[in-house]
């Protein structure tokens, strides 16, 4: 269960604050105006932000000072993040460990990712060599590997055509429902949200606000949601 418990967070002069509960295994669209705090959330639940007050708290841990790559997050943005030196096998190795030691039961562990999301004849290739889909494949590879239970997703898939990006949405919900990982997913598109989330948290005028049913928010959305929809 993730707890945002009075949190205030503070960047550049902006604020966001929340006071919210997150049931584990939910996935959730976190939607909102554009520059209303979508991406301030995330970065301060992966602990790239540090709370100004309150607390982050995920199944009964205090997630602060807790460092990003000590938090039980993984978090996928949409420029993938993979390193255009290292071929498609060794950034997705990334995610097992970082100095690429692995041992013969961990490669197994790549490749056997590399084959769920379907690029398992690509792990020799470097990414420029990739098309976006095929990049953000690998990049949700490395995101399995590191078997973390809280993934955020930061529109990750939003440079991607429509039915390009609907595949890979749905092998997010599939991928993340077999795992159990509780997911929270950035997207400026209603259709999105709808498609992959049971919930939805709105992101609007400084403050978080609790989930509701993705359905019923955008069924009958507040004033700030739907001035930003056109309605």
């Amino acid at each position: 269960m993730l707890t945002l418990d009075g949190l205030r967070l503070e960047q550049d002069g902006f604020t966001l604050s929340g006071d919210l509960v997150i049931p584990s295994g939910s996935r959730v669209a976190i939607v909102g105006p554009s520059g209303a705090g979508k991406s301030t959330l995330l970065n301060g639940i992966a602990g790239f932000i540090e709370p100004a007050a309150g607390r982050i708290v995920w199944d009964g841990l205090d997630l602060a000072g807790i460092t990003p790559g000590a938090r039980p997050v993984s978090i996928l943005f949409q420029d993938n993040n993979l390193f255009p030196h290292l071929t498609i096998w060794q950034n997705t190795a990334l995610g097992i460990s970082t100095n690429l030691r692995l041992s013969d039961a961990q490669k197994e562990q790549v490749q056997a990712a590399l084959e769920r999301v379907g690029i398992a004849d690509l792990g020799a290739r470097k990414p420029g060599a990739l098309s976006g889909g095929q990049q953000s494949r690998a990049a949700l590879a490395r995101v399995l590997l590191r078997g973390k239970s809280l993934v955020l997703l930061d529109e990750p898939f939003a440079a991607l055509g429509p039915a390009l990006k609907a595949e890979m949405l749905a092998m997010v919900a599939e991928l993340t429902a077999a795992s159990g990982a509780t997911m929270l997913m950035v997207t400026h598109d209603p259709s999105d949200a709808i498609a992959i989330a049971d919930q939805a948290v709105l992101v609007a005028d400084g403050v978080a606000s609790a989930p509701v049913e993705t359905s019923v928010l955008f069924g009958d959305p507040p004033a700030a949601l739907r001035e930003y929809l056109g309605r």
